[in-house]
């Protein structure tokens, strides 16, 4: 592992002692069903799906969930079998379903999406059918003004931006009042042409930055989002010049085909105006690869969590979790910190490794 220290800085609150608060983390955004034909079988031509359920910011709690700490979901359900279907899956998680709320509404509709695996050459598909869901009507007068002091972390994505005004307003509020109470923000920029242009996006994101303490965002978007230049080390300190933002993080992917990839990560800390990184995972097997930018997510904001102030940690678990999701079948991670913990392990040894963990 290697990491370049020029000054010295602040310490910031992201090494301050942990608050006692009921909460570690809260995720705002939309929870969908996901239905895909049998592996290998064609959207147009396939008869049967698989259901599942997924969506970012649900991705992300789960995975700190699992890891050992206490998360929540902020989120909208219509009233019905399918909404029942997804607060279930969302307790099987280990997830609180607290700050789920309902839409009994005769046309009160869940998000779906389509996801066509992919096979060298041809490239996994995805249709979506999101329009005027329930989601999208969430409001912050559907929440008790204690919520807001009751996580250490909250953490929402592009994608609850894009959505809608009416979702867009409700997120930024909901940034807003978290900040007030000393919350920790974390923010994914997730970009999705299919919801709205760069433009749009820079113009919206750029207002919440202020409020910003860990940000992610790839090289790749920050070049075609937010217009940014240099090398990737520069575009990352660049973002905390010009926003107080405490961590910038920043995914790497290498797509060898559909179903080789190398995933790795560069951390930066502001505090300490260093950047964290290690040998990337080489030749992922990949059965699927959607989840897995938001199991980064989770493997980083746990470590933060945590291991407050130790982002070499921070920068290994989002390696480990982020790269463990591409072999796991959905959206959803399924691997416990112990899990994770020696695939860490395993991946900085340089000794013989076992074939098998038994």
């Amino acid at each position: 592992m290697t990491s370049v220290n020029t000054v010295n800085r602040d310490r910031s609150v992201l090494s301050a002692p942990v608050q006692e608060r009921d909460f570690d983390l809260l995720a705002l955004g939309e929870v969908l069903l996901r239905l895909s034909p049998p592996i290998n079988e064609r959207l147009v031509r396939g008869d049967t799906f698989e259901k599942k359920a997924g969506g970012a910011e649900l991705n992300v709690v789960s995975g700190v969930s699992l890891l050992g700490l206490h998360t929540g979901m902020i989120s909208k359900l219509p009233s019905n079998d399918l909404g029942t279907y997804i607060k279930n899956r969302i307790r099987f998680l280990g997830v609180s379903d607290d700050y789920l709320v309902y839409d009994s509404d005769k046309n009160a509709r869940l998000g779906v999406y389509y996801y066509e695996g992919g096979a060298y050459p041809r490239k996994p598909r995805i249709v979506y059918d999101r329009a005027h869901t329930t989601f999208q009507e969430i409001h912050i007068d559907d929440y008790d003004e204690k919520m807001f002091s009751s996580t250490r972390c909250f953490h929402t994505s592009g994608i609850t931006l894009a959505l809608s005004p009416n979702t867009r307003e409700t997120a930024i509020e909901m940034i807003k009042r978290f900040k007030e109470h000393g919350t920790l923000i974390s923010f994914d920029v997730n970009f999705r042409g299919n919801l709205w242009t760069g433009d749009e996006a820079r113009e919206c994101i750029q207002q919440i930055l202020p409020y910003v303490d860990i940000f992610f965002c790839s090289e790749d978007t920050a070049r075609l989002t937010f217009l940014k230049e240099g090398t990737a080390h520069e575009i990352m300190k660049s973002f905390t010049e010009e926003y107080p933002i405490s961590i910038v993080a920043s995914t790497q992917r290498i797509v060898h085909s559909p179903k080789i990839h190398t995933f790795g990560s560069v951390i930066y800390s502001s505090t300490e105006d260093t950047f964290y990184e290690e040998e990337p995972y080489h030749n992922i097997e990949v059965v699927d690869r959607i989840g897995s930018g938001d199991a980064y997510v989770s493997g980083v904001l746990y470590s933060l969590l945590a291991n407050p102030g130790d982002y070499a940690k921070a920068l290994a678990y989002g390696n480990a979790t982020g790269s463990v999701k591409n072999t796991i079948p959905g959206d959803l991670p399924s691997c416990d910190r112990k899990e994770i913990d020696a695939i860490i392990r395993e991946h900085h040894s340089t000794g013989r490794h076992s074939e098998m963990d038994r």
